[in-house]
C-alpha cells in the first residue's frame, strides 16, 4: 500500500463518512477494545480506519483483523517541541519495525506520557523508516504564536502532512490558539497532504462529519 497516494484519493466528504484516520481503542486511552472497533466500521461500510493508539502498536498485533484491508496501521507519538507538546501520528507503518517499536511505551498515563515525549525529528525519522508518513495531529492545540511557521519548522524536520478535517479546534475545550480553515490554507500552501479523523475515543457513531460540524470551516 502507497500510504501517499492513497491518501491523496480521499476528499473532505470522505472525512468522516467512509474514512477515519485518528481513532483510540483501550490499548491506549479510548475505551472500545480495538477489534470492536473494527466491527463498527465495518458495519457502518467504512473503507478505511487508523487506530492510533498513544505510542503504541499492540493492538495491531493482537487483532484478528490484522492484516484486514480495512485498516491502515497507525500510531500516534506524543512529542514535544519548541513551545509546544505534539502529537504526531504514523500512518501506513509497519507495526513489527524495531526501531518504531523502541519508540513505543505501554504507558496510558497523560502525566508520565508527557515526561516521555519525543523529538519530533527522531519520530517523523522513525515513521519513515518503517514506511509510514507522519502527519500532524490536531494542529489547532500547539501552544505556538505563528502556527504557519511551526508546521514549516516540521515540514523541514521531514512531516508529511496535517490533519486538517477533525472535530474541534480548542485544546480541551477551552484555549484556542487557531481555527481548522487557517491550518488547511497553511497545509495547501506549504504543499502537504491532508489527513482527518475524530480523534475518536469512545465507539464510532454514523455521519460522524455531520454531526461534529468536522470540516475545515471555522464554527
Amino acid at each position: 500500500m502507497d500510504i501517499k497516494q492513497l491518501l491523496k484519493t480521499f476528499k473532505k466528504d470522505d472525512f468522516f463518512n467512509s474514512v477515519n484516520l485518528h481513532i483510540h481503542s483501550n490499548y491506549s486511552d479510548g475505551v472500545e477494545d480495538f477489534d470492536s472497533l473494527v466491527d463498527q466500521a465495518k458495519k457502518l461500510n467504512m473503507k478505511y480506519i487508523s487506530i492510533t493508539d498513544h505510542n503504541s502498536v499492540e493492538g495491531y498485533r493482537n487483532s484478528k483483523y490484522k492484516n484486514d484491508s480495512i485498516l491502515i496501521p497507525g500510531v500516534e507519538f506524543d512529542c514535544f517541541y519548541k513551545t509546544s507538546p505534539l502529537h504526531i501520528l504514523g500512518l501506513g507503518v509497519d507495526v513489527d519495525h524495531k526501531e518504531l517499536n523502541k519508540l513505543c511505551s505501554r504507558e496510558k498515563n497523560d502525566f508520565i506520557r508527557l515526561l516521555k515525549s519525543r523529538h519530533p525529528k527522531k519520530v517523523i525519522d522513525t515513521i519513515h523508516q518503517s514506511g509510514g508518513i507522519a502527519i500532524l495531529a490536531h494542529p489547532c492545540c500547539s501552544f505556538v504564536i505563528s502556527l504557519k511557521n511551526y508546521i514549516k519548522s516540521l515540514k523541514k524536520l521531514g512531516l508529511d502532512g496535517v490533519e486538517v478535517y477533525y472535530p474541534y479546534e480548542r485544546l480541551r475545550g477551552f484555549v484556542k490558539f487557531s481555527s481548522r480553515q487557517k491550518a488547511a490554507i497553511i497545509t495547501k500552501e506549504l504543499c502537504l497532504l491532508e489527513s482527518g479523523g475524530t480523534d475518536e475515543h469512545s465507539k464510532l457513531i454514523k455521519d460522524q462529519a455531520s454531526q461534529s460540524k468536522c470540516t475545515s470551516d471555522p464554527r
